[in-house]
């Protein structure tokens, strides 16, 4: 269902779906800043987040918003400043959680869904082959 909303970056009124709120303008601009880091990134590999920023105009909350997105990545072998997992705080490259933390967060969701499904479902399964049955018997 969509409902008007003032868009958080610019204020413009527009028609939210979902997501994040900004209208189709700000997300254009977001699309095209990306686009503009990336080609940099392409011509200037292992460039770092200040250097980008300063260059590009880009502010450096975006560039992290694309890393959080999974949309770059750090690289290099030591620990960056920039990234924690949002459920230890261990240094990460790209994304919200390290890789452990990922597997745990998978591990609860699926026995969690298990379990709400053992709940959900009732235990005579007779509907689910799609044959019928009595329920009552007419008395003659």
């Amino acid at each position: 269902m969509s409902v008007p909303r003032n868009c958080i970056r610019c204020g413009k009124v527009f028609t939210y779906v979902y997501g994040l709120p900004i209208c189709n303008d700000c997300r254009k601009q977001d699309e095209e800043d990306f686009k503009r880091v990336k080609e940099y990134l392409y011509d200037n590999p292992g460039a770092s987040m200040s250097q980008v920023a300063s260059d590009l105009g880009i502010s450096v909350k975006k560039i992290k918003n694309f890393l959080r997105e999974g949309r770059l990545e750090i690289v290099g072998d030591g620990a960056n400043m920039f990234l924690e997992c949002e459920r230890c705080g261990k240094s990460i490259k790209s994304g919200l959680y390290c890789e452990e933390c990922e597997r745990a967060l998978k591990e609860d969701l699926t026995k969690t869904a298990s379990e709400l499904k053992k709940e959900l479902n009732p235990k005579d399964d007779w509907y689910k082959d799609g044959k019928m049955r009595y329920l009552y018997r007419d008395k003659k």
